[in-house]
Order: structure tokens, then C-alpha cells, then sequence
């Protein structure tokens, strides 16, 4: 391994994790939509209470991580950017109304797209050129002055803040709100009968901690050249698309190999299940409702620094300050997308 280049490391730890994920998507329903929708329409708070187990595994598997010494946390930007609290409410109600609108996520549109849906590709593709406006394209200078970011002058987590003023290790705060978060998910007894779903939790909380240990490897061999990362998909997919187009503007990187392994296990597992089916949009008013949806989430991903995974279990297993109040507001934004649907609401 130590012959391969740092970067192309990082893509094989992205491909790996994202297959996890992808797998999890398909055999373990994880997904965040569909958990809004099911707990908030459908009397079944299964996956909405597997977020729970999700986050449980990540957060004690990285903080754990950390302790041994095979994971930076403080390195990840979570840490490294000094939070802006009006934009993770901002960017989050963006994305999680956008969300409603497109009928999934980013992630979620991944894994449709690796089961034959086509709509999701629109989805994925839209919301990837958004991004990117926004990151540093015709949006950028708007979202600077109204967001603006700096370097953050010490670690932007809750564990790492009271653990520098109480002297005790990150972890012990680490183990706490992990302990929550489990104890939450598992007070629900349809949950608990249902270990196959449990198992592709574990699974994903697994997966976020083996993108932070693997990317951590290639930071330190690299002196800094990779960046420790987690899973998300606002930025990493408009990475995607350059490095598809114009290898040479990007570069293999984790993103790339994250986005692979998404669709890699979303094919596997949808082909496990007999689901893979070729899909297309035959409504024109549904496919401008999930192409303004695809654009919002575009836009407030980058600007809450990151999307329903990103944010929501990423950002949550480093326990970022962002990470509680970027998820709320994405529950919030996707809660109101979704009654104004199903109230009969339609853009021009």
C-alpha cells in the first residue's frame, strides 16, 4: 500500500465506505427521507429510531478511533472552520426543503440511481453543478458575504470543547451521547425485533468511521495533502462530475471513490432484492419539482458544509457543534417540504 499515492488510497477508502452505505441504503432502508416520512405519515418510526443506532456506532467507533490513535477528528473541517450558526440553520432549512421537493437526497438519489432510476440522476447531476456554483462559481461571492467562514481557533466539537475545560478525554463525552442516542433508538420495540435493520445500522455508523481511519492514514503519510474526510454528498458530487469529465481539473480523490461505492452497492443490493429497474419521469411538472429541489439542496448543503449524511452522521460522529443544529434544521425544512406536498402544493 505504501507504493499507491495518497490520493488513490483515499479513493479506495471512499470506494469501500460507500459501498457499505449503499448496501445499507438498499438491504437496511437507511435513509432520511424516507425516515421523515415513515415516522411522520406512516405510524413506523423504524427508520426514523435507526438514525439512532447509526449515530451511536459512529460517534463511539470514532471517538474510540481517536483515543488509539488511528483517527484525527480535529482535522476534519468540522473542526477546522470556525462554525457559523445562521448558516447551518440557513443551509439546512435549504437543503431539507429541497430535499421534500426532490423526493431524496443526495445520497438517496445515489442509491436510486444505482437501483435504475433515471430521475435520480437528474437529481445527482443538478445538485452536483450547484454545489459548485456555490462553492466557487457565479454564487460564491454572495454565499462569502452572507456566510462567511474562518479558521477556527481551537477544535468546533462539543466533546473536545468540555473535555479542555474539564480535563476529562473526549470520549467520555463521546460515550454519553452515544449512550443517548442507542437508548432512544432502542426504547422503540419495533426496532428491536427488527436486527436486520439494526445490523445494516451498525453497519453505516461503521463505514463513517472507516472513511475517517482510512483518510486520517492518508493524511498523515501525505503531510497534509489529503484531507481527513467523512461521507457527504453536496460537494463531493460536483468533484464526481469534474473528475468524469476532465480527470485533470480534479483528480482521483475520496469523493470519487465515495460516490463509485454508492452506486457500487446501491446495484448490489437493489440486484440482491429483485428491485433494479429502469425508471423515468413522465410527469414534466415532477421533473422541474425535483430539479428546483436538486438546486436547493445544492446551495444549502454548501452552505451548512454539508448534507443529511454529511452534517447529520459525519459532522454528528465528530460530535461538531454544526452537526445538532444543521440536522434539526434539515428535519424542519424536509417536515414542511413534505406537508406542503402532500397539501397539494406544486411550483409554477
Amino acid at each position: 500500500m505504501g507504493d499507491l499515492p495518497m490520493d488513490l488510497i483515499a479513493a479506495l477508502v471512499g470506494l469501500i465506505g460507500g459501498l457499505v452505505l449503499g448496501l445499507s441504503a438498499r438491504l437496511g432502508d437507511f435513509c432520511t427521507l424516507g425516515a421523515l416520512e415513515s415516522a411522520a405519515y406512516g405510524e413506523d418510526q423504524r427508520r426514523l429510531r435507526l438514525w439512532g443506532v447509526v449515530l451511536a456506532t459512529a460517534i463511539t467507533a470514532a471517538f474510540c478511533a481517536e483515543a488509539a490513535g488511528l483517527a484525527d477528528l480535529t482535522a476534519t473541517f468540522y473542526h477546522t472552520i470556525a462554525w457559523n450558526p445562521l448558516a447551518s440553520i440557513a443551509g439546512g432549512l435549504m437543503f431539507g426543503y429541497g430535499m421534500a421537493l426532490a423526493g431524496n437526497c443526495g445520497f438517496g438519489a445515489l442509491v436510486r440511481f444505482g437501483g435504475g432510476d433515471l430521475r435520480a440522476l437528474v437529481v445527482v447531476v443538478v445538485m452536483g453543478i450547484f454545489a459548485f456554483a456555490t462553492l466557487s462559481g457565479p454564487l460564491a461571492g454572495l454565499r462569502v458575504l452572507l456566510f462567511p467562514q474562518g479558521e477556527a481557533a481551537a477544535p468546533q466539537g462539543i466533546a473536545h470543547w468540555l473535555a479542555a475545560r474539564t480535563g476529562l478525554p473526549p470520549l467520555a463525552f463521546a460515550l454519553i451521547a452515544a449512550a443517548g442516542c442507542l437508548a432512544w433508538a432502542l426504547a422503540y420495540a419495533p426496532l428491536r425485533a427488527d436486527r436486520r435493520r439494526i445490523a445494516w445500522g451498525v453497519a453505516a455508523g461503521l463505514a463513517v468511521v472507516w472513511c475517517l481511519i482510512g483518510t486520517s492514514f492518508a493524511y498523515r503519510e501525505s503531510f497534509g495533502e489529503v484531507g481527513v474526510e467523512a461521507p457527504s454528498f453536496t460537494a463531493p458530487l460536483g468533484r464526481t462530475i469534474l473528475w468524469f469529465m476532465t480527470s485533470s481539473a480534479g483528480g482521483i480523490s475520496f469523493s470519487v471513490g465515495l460516490v463509485a461505492g454508492v452506486l457500487g452497492g446501491a446495484f448490489t443490493g437493489s440486484a440482491l432484492r429483485g428491485l433494479f429497474r429502469w425508471e423515468a419521469c413522465e410527469d414534466p411538472r415532477e421533473l422541474g419539482r425535483q430539479v428546483l429541489g436538486a438546486a436547493f439542496m445544492g446551495i444549502g448543503g454548501t452552505i451548512a458544509l454539508g448534507c443529511s449524511i454529511g452534517q447529520g452522521v459525519s459532522a454528528m460522529s465528530v460530535l461538531a457543534f454544526s452537526a445538532p443544529v444543521t440536522l434539526a434544521a434539515i428535519v424542519a425544512g424536509g417536515l414542511l417540504g413534505l406537508r406542503q406536498l402532500i397539501t397539494g402544493f406544486q411550483p409554477d
